[in-house]
């Protein structure tokens, strides 16, 4: 059953913002009730693929940004996701950037935001992972999902400092992650894409990829990824790669969302300030992905994720070189049946490729 599209004519009656924190809030509710959560709940489809190490159920997961504060795990796992990536959580709590600051752009099947990774801090962070029972239930039939947790640095953190921020967070989350994503590529913390230029991601990749080493004295190896803006020329690119492979790196998130407002500044709310995401980002996004794969080879992992909003959109990432896809705005457009949809495509698409 689709019920979302009796509900989105609601939500999108409110501001983006509300509609969004509205969503969670119910969601949260509803994730323990059995009855409740068939209102969402999606058939999940098996096509498991191991993928830096680790096996996920199927190739699609969520993007981060959506549930920063970790607060819903069981209802995504509900939806079929085959993995989940959570936050951005800072080390400290930070209320983000002033409000309005979330914008539907409904003509061009987009989103702007400058939330400005708002979020309760490390310590709500866990205690909302450690409540998840998927996650704690090793009989609960979605108990394979995987869980990133995608960690960044505070606003009020000199640009200077931020490795300090990146390692208070990896060793907070280390312990309860499956795999940790670093984002230096969110638009709306002033001077973080800065951490992309090739002498700064060198020590930062250095710095984290020692604590990692500690880390792995007491705990099981995770895989690290690296998220990446889609507002990159191909030498910059081809630079982010080098170090990716140089640090041992285990994988890249491509992309986050894009600063370029050419494809909204005709609409309403076109010109707010803030990344955008949902349909114009999907072409930008796909090209990184394919200069990363033509620099990276054929067997670096590489999630692909900006402009998902229907199967033929996550078959294209694929083809341009992805091993996995994340969706977020798209959720918000089309509801939790594009996850199946999405996971079917990329199950025929796999199956196809091994017959030929």
């Amino acid at each position: 059953m689709d019920l979302y599209p009796l509900f989105r004519p609601f939500l999108f009656a409110l501001d983006a913002e509300v509609a969004h924190d509205f969503t969670l809030d119910w969601l949260k509710k509803t994730q323990s009730h059995s009855v409740l959560r068939r209102l969402y709940a999606q058939k999940s489809v098996a096509d498991p693929v191991t993928i830096a190490g680790l096996t996920f159920p199927n190739r699609v997961g969520l993007a981060a940004g959506l549930d920063k504060n970790a607060r819903c795990i069981d209802a995504w796992a509900a939806m079929g996701f085959g993995f989940v990536e959570v936050g951005t959580v800072t080390p400290v709590g930070q209320s983000g950037n002033s409000k309005p600051r979330m914008f539907r752009i409904r003509e061009a099947g987009a989103v702007i935001n400058r939330m400005g990774f708002n979020n309760k801090g490390l310590d709500t962070f866990l205690k909302n992972v450690q409540k998840s029972r998927v996650r704690g239930d090793v009989n609960h039939p979605q108990h394979g999902l995987r869980l990133g947790l995608n960690i960044g640095k505070n606003a009020a953190t000199p640009i200077e400092r931020a490795a300090d921020d990146y390692v208070a967070c990896l060793r907070a989350v280390y312990p309860h992650a499956d795999y940790v994503t670093i984002n230096i590529s969110s638009p709306n913390t002033k001077n973080l894409r800065d951490l992309q230029s090739n002498a700064s991601l060198d020590a930062l990749l250095q710095t984290l990829v020692d604590c990692r080493e500690e880390l792995k004295k007491e705990h099981p190896h995770k895989p690290m990824f690296l998220k990446i803006a889609p507002d990159l020329d191909a030498e910059q690119v081809g630079l982010i790669a080098q170090l990716l492979q140089r640090h041992q790196v285990d994988g890249v998130v491509a992309t986050n969302t894009t600063i370029n407002h050419a494809a909204v500044e005709a609409f309403e709310h076109g010109a707010e300030v803030g990344g955008v995401s949902g349909a114009p980002v999907r072409q930008a996004s796909t090209e990184v992905i394919r200069q990363l794969r033509a620099a990276l080879g054929p067997d670096f992992p590489i999630i692909g994720v900006g402009g998902i909003m229907d199967a033929e959109d996550a078959l294209e990432k694929v083809q341009a070189g992805a091993d996995l896809v994340q969706i977020f705005t798209g959720l918000l457009y089309r509801g939790p049946v594009l996850v199946p949809q999405v996971a079917q495509a990329l199950q025929a698409h796999s199956v196809s490729v091994q017959n030929s």
